[in-house]
């Protein structure tokens, strides 16, 4: 029997990784999107927004498990409140939230938006399912490399990452979308720990001077304790930092 899965953000970085891996699994793929998109071959689109909440109903009719991708900055929270309100209205048997390592760790907008999205999800009566993953290798490209164009280099000494190739998180996603609900699962990282300094050094182009200094405060204290990196029990995805690199267009 085909079952109906519904993809928020199936539009953006991470979904445009997923969706290929859904479509042709004898699922029948919706996406939900802000704007109207004609159907294209194993995809419907359905107009909607999670943090306003508006859409849901129609798009939740029939499906049987979603996959809530949708997120940003800000509201993050409010979203995945909407989605799982909606979801257990509609009788949906599966949520499966993307989150971030270290979201109750960490005191940073974003991590504490993941955390009360994750607390919101397991005390919505939907069955659920909850994945951290480390920062994209996309995302440390565009921190470090904005760093990396100033005439000196500021090196927060402190921040040690271990991004993950977006592909390995779309494939462990993909595959935790057609699973039995399992609460939360092993966090999924990099292979590498690098540090923000190692990650600049690493990209091509001019070298600028380097000022180091350690970030104050609950921050800077957070990162001192790794609170941002997995356990030892995560899971690593192979995608190396280098590899990643070397992939770009010239």
């Amino acid at each position: 029997m085909t079952r109906t899965i519904l993809v928020t953000g199936g539009t953006g970085n991470l979904g445009r990784h997923v969706v290929p891996l859904l479509v042709g699994r004898d699922l029948h793929v919706r996406i939900l999107t802000r704007h109207a998109r004609p159907a294209t071959e194993g995809v419907e689109f359905v107009v909607g927004d999670t943090v306003a909440g508006t859409g849901l109903a129609p798009a939740l009719a029939g499906v049987d498990v979603v996959l809530h991708l949708a997120g940003g900055p800000k509201h993050d929270d409010v979203g995945t409140r909407h989605v799982a309100e909606a979801a257990r209205t509609a009788g949906v048997g599966h949520v499966v939230l993307i989150s971030v390592i270290g979201a109750e760790s960490m005191p940073i907008g974003y991590f504490r938006r993941k955390a009360e999205s994750e607390r919101v999800l397991a005390e919505s009566g939907v069955p659920w399912t909850v994945l951290r993953a480390a920062q994209f290798h996309d995302f440390a490209r565009g921190m470090a490399g904005g760093m990396a164009r100033l005439p000196v280099v500021p090196i927060m000494k402190d921040v040690r990452l271990e991004p993950v190739a977006v592909e390995d998180v779309a494939a462990r996603l993909a595959a935790l979308a057609v699973q039995p609900p399992a609460g939360r699962v092993p966090d999924l990282a990099g292979p590498e720990v690098r540090t923000l300094e190692e990650l600049i050094d690493d990209l091509p182009g001019r070298r600028h001077p380097h000022l180091r200094f350690g970030l104050p405060g609950s921050v800077g204290r957070a990162y001192r304790a790794q609170a941002n990196l997995a356990g030892a029990d995560a899971d690593r995805g192979p995608g190396t930092w280098r590899e990643y690199l070397e992939a770009l267009p010239a």
